[in-house]
């Protein structure tokens, strides 16, 4: 099973990084798409306090609550911090979107046991399994 399709099939609540409150950002419509999808979603962003109905967390660290999934909306540079706080916080993955890739921080995920998806759009991905997803 490709790791997107296992990601998407188990990991329930996602912790979105860099989840902007306005809606014409990329990072608002993929979680809001996911929403409606049945996932659990928590913002993260140090700017908002509330996005999408869900409170919104300055940092990772600060979830009280078990995050299955990371999903960075972040520059390459802030990879590196992101996965050390998804490892922290005992996250199953990480998933990088479209154009975000950083091969050192993915393999240290990997080494910690996390699946990772690098340069992928979770909202196109669950679109292309819709079927398997549905079984």
């Amino acid at each position: 099973m490709p790791p997107e399709l296992e990601i998407l099939k188990t990991c329930k609540t996602i912790a979105v990084v860099g989840l902007s409150s306005n809606k014409f950002r990329p990072s608002y419509e993929v979680a809001a798409y996911m929403q409606k999808a049945g996932y659990r979603i928590i913002p993260i962003n140090p700017n908002e306090t509330e996005v999408l109905g869900e409170k919104a967390y300055p940092i990772l660290d600060e979830i009280q609550e078990v995050v299955d999934l990371v999903n960075l909306f972040r520059r390459p540079e802030a990879v590196p911090e992101a996965v050390d706080a998804a490892i922290r916080i005992g996250a199953k993955a990480v998933w990088m979107q479209l154009d975000v890739i950083h091969e050192e921080a993915a393999q240290k995920a990997r080494d910690a046991g996390l699946l990772v998806v690098q340069d992928r759009c979770l909202l196109i991905e669950h679109r292309r399994f819709r079927t398997e997803l549905a079984s």
